[in-house]
């Protein structure tokens, strides 16, 4: 039994750790609205005080729906300050987070997660 439970432990610290999809971590937050090869169009919404576990985007357009505030935990200790108004776009690298609504207000947005790059882009179609 003590040769399972080590070669399990060997495993599991011998597997890559990678930060989950959005959709799987929160999806009572996230809702896919379309995805294909080129992008993944989410909704997002949360109410005040809710926290994201941790998850990873692609390079992303985030376009407001709603006015809201957030804190964005990115690892290594960073903290973004974000507030929003309704109509607000940003554009963002890649990256892995948490997120936390710190303001008053429900949080509303549609995020688009780029998944083409170069030659890749040819590809992409209105479907």
């Amino acid at each position: 039994m003590r040769t399972h439970g080590f070669t399990l432990a060997v495993l599991a610290f011998a597997l890559p750790v990678f930060a989950a999809d959005p959709v799987v971590t929160d999806g009572d937050k996230y809702k896919v609205l379309l995805e294909n090869a080129c992008v993944r169009v989410l909704e997002y919404r949360d109410e005040p005080g809710q926290i994201t576990q941790e998850h990873q985007h692609p390079a992303f357009v985030l376009y407001a729906l709603a006015p809201f505030e957030r804190v964005i935990h990115l690892p290594g200790g960073k903290v973004i300050n974000r507030s929003f108004a309704a109509g607000d776009v940003i554009w963002s690298p890649a990256q892995t987070h948490t997120g936390e609504n710190t303001g008053s207000t429900p949080t509303h947005a549609v995020i688009v997660e780029s998944k083409a790059s170069g030659s890749r882009l040819s590809q992409c179609s209105n479907e």
